[in-house]
């Protein structure tokens, strides 16, 4: 398994070995260890979800308040989804980047995001179907969504017709969110993050 930082500080892209024969294939696509020993913690296992989506769907970009935040560890198990982190972050040095990446059956890769980054991802394949293991569980309350078509973030979807839910549809700009309060603040997750691997 190779499990590299992304350019946004708190996400990595996990690429695990596969193992492949007559009779299929075999890999280890999540490993509490090896996970644990680059980000300097455990990932707290509270929730898994499972999601299916055709093809354009936009899902985000997500977050949740920090504290306690929503860590995720996001796979695409059946067709392709391109995946995106935000840093939402204000203070962070990547504050407003995102990266993405394809998630897909053939590699099998997956994306780890610590709190206060935000997530999104559009289908690329009908059937596209994602898990994700959440550190905490969904709360309503916490949850919040920025605009995945926000012009000022400029992320390049794959679509030219997205489909977005009521919610997304009606999400605040980043500058919006930002000034309403909404964003997650640097010093906060780095604290959380700083508390997590002295526990």
């Amino acid at each position: 398994m190779e499990i590299r930082p992304l350019g946004i500080e708190g996400a990595w892209q996990i690429t695990p070995q596969q193992h492949t024969d007559d009779r299929g294939g075999f890999a280890e696509w999540y490993r509490f260890d090896l996970l644990a020993c680059e980000i300097g913690h455990p990932l707290r296992l509270a929730q898994a979800n499972l999601s299916v989506s055709r093809r354009d769907v936009l899902r985000g970009i997500h977050f949740a308040d920090v504290p306690p935040g929503q860590a995720k560890y996001v796979t695409c198990v059946r067709g392709a989804v391109l995946d995106v982190v935000v840093d939402l972050r204000v203070g962070s040095p990547s504050y407003g980047r995102w990266e993405k990446i394809l998630l897909d059956e053939t590699d099998r890769r997956s994306v780890y995001l610590a709190e206060g980054l935000g997530h999104g991802f559009c289908a690329v394949t009908d059937d596209a179907t994602v898990t994700y293991l959440c550190s905490e569980t969904y709360n309503p309350a916490r949850e919040h969504t920025v605009h995945p078509l926000d012009p000022d973030l400029g992320i390049a979807w794959g679509t030219a017709d997205p489909l977005l839910s009521p919610r997304d549809t009606a999400a605040p700009s980043l500058a919006e969110a930002r000034a309403s309060g909404l964003l997650p603040e640097y010093g906060s997750c780095r604290q959380l993050e700083c508390s997590r691997a002295a526990s």
